[in-house]
């Protein structure tokens, strides 16, 4: 029965609910992610979409009973190899969308933010993937060096509910292996984003928020750790309309205290101590080097008590408590980043060695979590992002026979009332005595035990 539905009608009754209220195929054609002939684009981003909860990954797939009714290895891998769609638009659509369905269940007053962070992208095994670069990995205890790509990811969060919105898997034009391919047309979308492979972190970070901001996202406030807050990219985040609270660390970067430029040490001695009983030790407003006028909160180091670390704030206005408690909002990145890599395979599903399968299979986890992120926010209960993805793998895993007896159920009914009165009650005879033969554990995914006239 399954077989003869159309293939547009595949997906689980717990997805395609969050499909149509999210508009995910609508998104789909915005961004030209459409093909004339062969199988639809939104059938092949809804089986890929959908492997991660069937616990099977695309070969395993192929390897089983129903690879019939399956499209071959390459029409999938050359969807995800098309260079002429727009995924960093599809994800701008879809995230902004989401978003704005979950700003009306937050308070006004609630603070909105976007959060920047990078993590390392492993390729370590691959030879021939485009753009390919060694790259370091500061953020690791071993502070590493791998095979692979950067990605610098932007998300929004509300303190409850983060969703990303852009990314962009970076390379180097220093430590690079392979670079961009001939075969790539420069008038496509993944050349654009080829380009901005090669370009560095500061440089593509304003872009990207003028992007979020532009599509509508609602945001005061951008978090980042001490990797990005440079004196340049904090006054072009600040020329945008957002103001900015990040982590700083000992640099050659100097502050403007009374017309004398000091260090951050410096700075620590000359703020004066707060009265704070919550870690909160010093205080006080400087001037960066370029002008920028901003107030540093230090803390102390929870790891290490005889240490302290510093939190600069370009909002003034706001208490040290405040700025403590927004940059904590910080963390729901690193969560996202574990739970793409550890629950929704980000970089281990497919082994392509295009660039744009590297770009198109990213923006489809990143479409996974945002799903898991919206079912989270629309349940009361408290549970995480990792406890919901699942309880959605077992229910998915369980869904094909279950909707197919429903189904056939319904069909005895319909029949039914159509029939002749003799025809009629044997068919109900018959009907109850195989209903009433079925296991319980089968019985329990029925709406209905009897058949009803």
């Amino acid at each position: 029965m399954i077989d003869q539905n159309s293939q547009y009608n595949q997906l689980p009754k717990e997805l395609n609910s969050v499909f149509s209220e999210l508009e995910m195929n609508k998104h789909l054609r915005q961004a030209g992610i459409k093909k004339s002939f062969g199988f639809g684009c939104t059938y092949l981003f809804q089986l890929i979409f959908c492997l991660i909860f069937q616990h099977k990954n695309w070969f395993s797939l192929l390897d089983s009973k129903k690879a019939e009714k399956y499209p071959a290895k390459d029409a999938v891998y050359r969807f995800l190899n098309e260079s002429k769609f727009n995924w960093r638009r599809f994800l701008l659509l879809l995230s902004s969308f989401t978003i704005q369905k979950v700003a009306r269940l937050t308070d006004k007053n609630r603070p909105k933010v976007l959060i920047v962070d990078d993590s390392a992208y492993d390729r370590n095994r691959s030879k021939k993937v485009e753009l390919l670069a060694r790259c370091f990995n500061h953020a690791s205890l071993r502070q590493r060096h791998y095979k692979g790509f950067t990605m610098l990811t932007l998300g929004w969060s509300d303190g409850y509910t983060f969703m990303p919105i852009d990314f962009s898997l970076l390379s180097s034009k220093n430590t690079q292996i392979n670079g961009i391919s001939e075969q790539i047309d420069k008038r496509t979308c993944g050349y654009k984003r080829r380009e901005n492979a090669l370009q560095s972190k500061p440089e593509q970070l304003p872009d990207m928020i003028k992007r979020a901001l532009t599509n509508g996202i609602d945001a005061s406030y951008v978090l980042m750790d001490s990797w990005f807050t440079m004196p340049p990219l904090v006054k072009a985040i600040v020329e945008q309309g957002l103001d900015v609270i990040g982590m700083v660390k000992e640099t050659k970067q100097r502050y403007n205290v009374n017309g004398k430029l000091v260090s951050l040490k410096q700075l620590y001695r000359l703020a004066q101590p707060t009265e704070s009983k919550k870690g909160i030790l010093r205080s006080i407003h400087t001037v960066m080097a370029n002008g920028t006028p901003i107030k540093v909160v230090f803390i102390q180091n929870r790891n290490k008590k005889s240490e302290w670390l510093a939190i600069l704030s370009t909002d003034c206005t706001l208490t040290e408590q405040e700025i403590v408690r927004i940059y904590g909002m910080r963390w729901d990145i690193e969560v996202f980043f574990k739970t793409a890599k550890s629950l929704l395979k980000l970089e281990k599903e497919f082994q392509s060695r295009s660039y744009d399968g590297l770009i198109s299979h990213t923006t489809i986890v990143f479409a996974r979590f945002i799903v898991l992120s919206w079912q989270n926010r629309c349940n009361t209960d408290q549970r995480t992002i990792g406890g919901l993805f699942y309880e959605l793998c077992d229910e998915v895993n369980e869904l094909d026979w279950a909707v197919a007896l429903q189904q056939l159920i319904e069909l005895f009914q319909d029949a039914l009332k159509q029939a002749h009165k003799k025809i009629k009650k044997l068919i109900q005879s018959q009907l109850e005595k195989w209903i009433a033969s079925l296991p319980n554990y089968i019985k329990a995914y029925l709406s209905i035990s009897l058949c009803e006239s």
